[in-house]
């Protein structure tokens, strides 16, 4: 076995070599009146995409960029960005890195920021939103399937 071989065989396939905040920001434009309305269960909107760029060494950088929108009575409660990112090494095969950067990367993810997203509610004065989980692979396949009827040609070149 050469020392190429057995050094791929002892490094692990994902590794996340660190996690942060890259942005985020709660705003309650109607504070405090807003307040007196929090007897009502108010409507949430939740919008999420993935990015990734590549870094050096078999490296990228992954964000989770998630934005909540929060009603009352047609009247803004809240409005939450939030932009989670983590530095992460893959030790995989071509075909498989960007599956995995679109579904397993933001799956390890979300519980992180999904705590970041209560957290910051809660100490913002408002309930707390427990965020359901995302079905990342849908989200993937979906945008897969955008990308390819934008772009028949690359489509049918990627898929010969």
């Amino acid at each position: 076995m050469s020392e190429n071989t057995a050094e791929n065989a002892t490094t692990p396939a994902i590794m996340i070599n660190t996690q942060y905040i890259k942005d985020l920001s709660l705003e309650i434009p109607h504070a405090p009146a807003i307040f007196t309305k929090m007897n009502k269960q108010p409507s949430l909107q939740v919008d999420m995409n993935v990015q990734w760029q590549p870094l050096e060494n078999s490296g990228y950088n992954v964000t989770l960029n998630l934005a909540l929108n929060g009603d009352i009575d047609n009247e803004k409660l809240f409005i939450l960005e939030l932009s989670y990112a983590a530095v992460v090494t893959l030790n995989l095969p071509e075909e498989h890195i960007e599956p995995v950067l679109g579904i397993e990367i933001p799956r390890l993810l979300f519980p992180f920021a999904r705590n970041v997203i209560t957290q910051c509610l809660t100490e913002g004065g408002l309930p707390p939103f427990m965020l359901n989980p995302i079905d990342f692979a849908a989200v993937y396949n979906a945008r897969k399937a955008t990308e390819n009827n934008q772009n028949p040609a690359a489509a049918a070149n990627a898929n010969s």
